[in-house]
């Protein structure tokens, strides 16, 4: 009988021709072949580091776009160590991919898939199409050939309408009826803000302030007019969230204008409690930061709720048209974006 090598009848057929099938799939030929296939030795040479990389990078959709490969840096702002700019390569944002990981896996509830679990990084297939807001602390990080790569500590992800609309869609249209809210503004300029953390030691006031600078100066550079996307209070039980959900449904709904439901099938209902049973301060101590700081820009809530069970989440819809947010925030960041120009 013929020698048929175990790596190569698992890597390829270019030998199959070689064996008669019937003599292949006899069970007295097939147990040596994959008990040698199986063995450790195997197995370590197959799985190793080197040889996964490629393929996740690949399973991740992370082509992201060479103009931005070598665009350079677009540096938006920086306060003393820290900077905000956009991701400028695919290494950048497979940098942001580990910070969301480590956030949203680590120290929060969401649950990985298996590829994600491997790779310890957050991705999906929007990845590759959106910007990608970053903050670095230039003062920490590592070494790489005698430089240090500033820590990523912060990110926002952002996807233009334009964008969305030759790839897609927006990931918020997976939860909320996005295309009603579109349809209704033809002429306006949407950008879609998610995947929002900053890592814990940096939840401070100077970070936050940076990462809306940030943003404040995408809006600028590209003429967006509305800004929207999914918010999210941590916890997958409505009831244990009721104060601050009732809160954004009686306080903080948006007009139809604005209002989007969620879809069908995943519409979750916020007025858990009736107007008068609210009790705003404990409400509002319940509301994550995020949703608290869209509230003081002007931001509306949608008409429902949605929950995230791989993220551990109850999602809430965020819509904040440019010109109603408060202008003492646009004149604390300057007309330009300037305040913390680099």
């Amino acid at each position: 009988m013929t020698h048929v090598d175990a790596g190569e009848v698992m890597d390829t057929d270019r030998r199959v021709s070689a064996v008669p099938l019937r003599q292949m799939f006899r069970p007295a030929h097939l147990k040596p072949l994959l008990t040698q296939a199986l063995s450790p030795q195997a197995l370590a040479t197959r799985f190793q580091p080197a040889r996964l990389a490629p393929a996740l990078r690949s399973y991740s959709g992370l082509r992201y776009r060479e103009s931005r490969e070598a665009a350079g840096p677009v540096t938006l702002g920086r306060i003393g160590a820290l900077e905000v700019r956009l991701a400028r390569s695919a290494a950048d944002v497979r940098r942001a991919q580990r910070l969301r990981y480590e956030v949203f896996y680590e120290e929060m509830s969401a649950t990985p898939a298996a590829a994600a679990r491997l790779a310890r990084r957050d991705f999906d297939s929007f990845d590759a199409v959106c910007d990608h807001l970053l903050v670095l602390d230039h003062e920490a990080g590592r070494m790489v050939l005698g430089r240090r790569e500033p820590k990523v500590v912060g990110t926002y992800r952002l996807l233009r309408q334009d964008i969305a609309s030759r790839h897609a869609g927006f990931y918020t249209a997976g939860e909320f009826a996005v295309d009603a809210l579109l349809s209704r503004h033809p002429g306006r300029r949407f950008l879609e803000l998610g995947r929002s953390c900053v890592l814990r030691p940096y939840r401070t006031k100077r970070t936050v302030e940076l990462l809306w600078h940030g943003i404040w100066a995408y809006v600028l550079r590209h003429g967006i007019d509305v800004l929207f996307g999914c918010a999210s209070l941590e916890g997958t039980d409505p009831r244990t969230l009721a104060q601050p959900l009732s809160f954004l449904h009686h306080f903080a709904r948006g007009d139809d204008e604005w209002t989007v439901p969620a879809l069908g099938h995943r519409a979750t209902a916020m007025n858990l409690l009736p107007r008068e049973a609210v009790q705003e301060r404990v409400a509002l101590n319940a509301l994550p930061p995020l949703i608290k700081g869209y509230l003081r820009l002007g931001a509306q809530i949608g008409e429902h709720a949605v929950i995230d069970h791989q993220f551990g989440t109850i999602d809430v819809f965020i819509a904040l048209p440019i010109e109603r947010i408060n202008p003492r925030y646009l004149g604390h960041f300057g007309p330009n974006a300037e305040r913390h120009a680099a």
